[in-house]
């Protein structure tokens, strides 16, 4: 056979996707993008993916960094930052990727379920406080929702940059705590913002997360048995998705088309009825029932381990100072158990991240026909299990009839104070009082509490919300008086009181607070 002649640009061609088959483009994890904010102060792991053997170089400020990818990965570890900024950072492979636009300050990452992800434009308050939001400083990035039934590495997302015109997706929770520490300590403030709406705290935890506790062990059983057919299921997946598309196309075509005009006819003939006063016809069905698609083999977004896996491990290791949390209506059934799944889960984060017991502040959930006190009393209890944690209260600033108040600037506020106090020193009163002790005399239950504050107050009022029982444990409304730093409690027909409690309610009727206009915690003497 004769040979033919090649062109050159052919054989060039070829010569690079050869190479292209070889080289892996170093690439940084997607956290490390334009606009992001560091941590200060504290050693700044960065990582990301390359190939095999390609040394990597990061340089930032006067630092520079070289390590050597294995396994397709490589992670370098910066020295302490010093607030500030923009800095420009440039990683260097095969390749080279520049970061524009970083700042070095204070990060926080901000989780939850639907308190958490509801954003700043649905605020009782987004009118007054959105043209107000020009804060360049203040950045977020919001981790894209995704369940997982393995722990991925790269999370989905970009850092925005605070604005009028942005802040409308922002957290509302998480922007006001933000720009509370902004106008504070006047560095940069980075949040990193992954929350799901109606989500469980075992969503949220590692399988490692929930030890041996043999109250947690369902959650390992349904997250080892998931993970146990993961394999197959994703390999039957695909073929399963084109039966369905198949299927559903037969569906349309034969059964769809008619079964839409049959709604389309059924809708005028509903409207013609009403107008007409007479009786509404009977809504049509289709001939058979449209298939169903295959369930995704990641599982929902309430799978033991799912968001954990999907939304929380593709953060970790960046450092961050800490995290605020607003969860626990999805758990409201189970208080009980929250009482150990909560600190367990605070705990699995930490030993996570490696950065020590890293502040962890949340929110007690607000007042709501369908949210029992045992869910509250669950979370204030994790107070003592779970150190460096404090507590928003917002019995102020609940609704009743909605799960989602709008009212977040105080929530919001209330864990910047939490943060102002604890994480940064500053000589301020950041709770509400807490109950903490009581003595029974004479007829009397003599309450005690933490975080007085400059004084107990009555707010609006004598003191209501507290309620009293004897040895029967019928409990009645009681007397309440503030005496000092107590409150005396006491009930007609009570003599030898023996338990007292205060907001024991799905939504509390309560008005004690310390000076510093921070409401007390429910709570009960007789925890069981």
């Amino acid at each position: 056979m004769k040979s033919k002649n090649i062109p050159i640009f052919s054989l060039l061609a070829i010569a690079v996707a050869i190479s292209g088959q070889v080289r892996a483009d170093v690439k940084p994890n997607p956290l490390f993008a334009d606009g992001a904010v560091l941590q200060r102060g504290q050693p700044v792991p960065v990582w990301g993916t390359a190939r095999d053997g390609e040394k990597v170089t990061v340089e930032i400020d006067s630092q520079k960094v070289t390590t050597t990818a294995a396994g397709g990965k490589w992670s370098v570890s910066l020295k302490p930052l010093k607030e500030g900024g923009p800095f420009t950072m440039k990683i260097t492979g095969d390749n080279a990727v520049t970061v524009n636009n970083l700042l070095v300050g204070e990060v926080w990452v901000c989780s939850g379920q639907s308190n958490m992800e509801f954003k700043f434009t649905g605020t009782h308050n987004a009118k007054e406080e959105g043209p107000k939001a020009t804060f360049p400083k203040i950045r977020m990035f919001t981790v894209q929702k995704k369940v997982s039934v393995k722990p991925l590495t790269e999370a989905v997302g970009s850092w925005v940059e605070c604005s009028p015109q942005t802040v409308s997706g922002f957290s509302a929770v998480g922007y006001f705590f933000a720009r509370d520490l902004y106008q504070k300590l006047g560095v940069p403030v980075g949040m990193i913002h992954t929350s799901w709406g109606g989500t469980p705290a075992q969503a949220w935890t590692s399988l490692e997360g929930f030890g041996t506790d043999p109250e947690l062990k369902g959650y390992v059983d349904v997250a080892k048995q998931k993970l146990s057919g993961y394999d197959a299921e994703v390999a039957a997946y695909t073929g399963k998705m084109e039966e369905f598309n198949a299927k559903n196309k037969e569906w349309n075509e034969t059964v769809g088309k008619a079964y839409q005009e049959a709604l389309k006819t059924w809708t005028e003939a509903t409207a013609e009825a009403k107008k007409a006063g007479q009786p509404l016809p009977p809504k049509p069905a289709p001939s058979s029932p449209q298939p169903k698609a295959p369930g995704n083999p990641d599982g929902g977004s309430g799978q033991p381990t799912g968001l954990y896996n999907g939304m929380v491990a593709p953060i970790i290791p960046y450092a961050i100072k800490g995290a605020i949390w607003y969860q626990g209506e999805s758990n409201a059934n189970q208080s009980k158990q929250y009482r150990t799944l909560f600190p367990a889960m605070i705990a699995d984060w930490r030993a996570l991240w490696k950065q020590g017991d890293f502040p962890f502040f949340f929110v007690q959930i607000a007042p709501f026909n369908g949210q029992p006190p045992e869910i509250r009393e669950a979370q204030f209890l994790t107070l003592a299990k779970s150190k460096n944690t404090a507590m928003a209260v917002t019995t102020d600033v609940g609704d009743a009839k909605n799960i989602h108040p709008t009212q977040k600037e105080p929530v919001g506020q209330r864990l910047a104070l939490a943060a102002r106090a604890l994480t940064y020193g500053e000589k301020i009163e950041y709770s509400g009082p807490l109950y903490d002790s009581m003595t029974a005399k004479d007829g009397k239950i003599v309450l005690s509490f933490k975080h007085v504050g400059g004084g107990l107050v009555a707010k609006d009022g004598e003191l209501k919300g507290f309620i009293i029982a004897g040895e029967d444990k019928k409990f009645v409304p009681a007397q309440a008086k503030i005496q000092g730093a107590t409150v005396v409690v006491s009930a007609e027909g009570v003599a030898a009181p023996k338990a007292a409690r205060y907001g024991w309610a799905n939504v509390p009727d309560v008005n004690l607070f310390n000076k510093e206009d921070l409401p007390a915690s429910p709570f009960r003497t007789d925890v069981d």
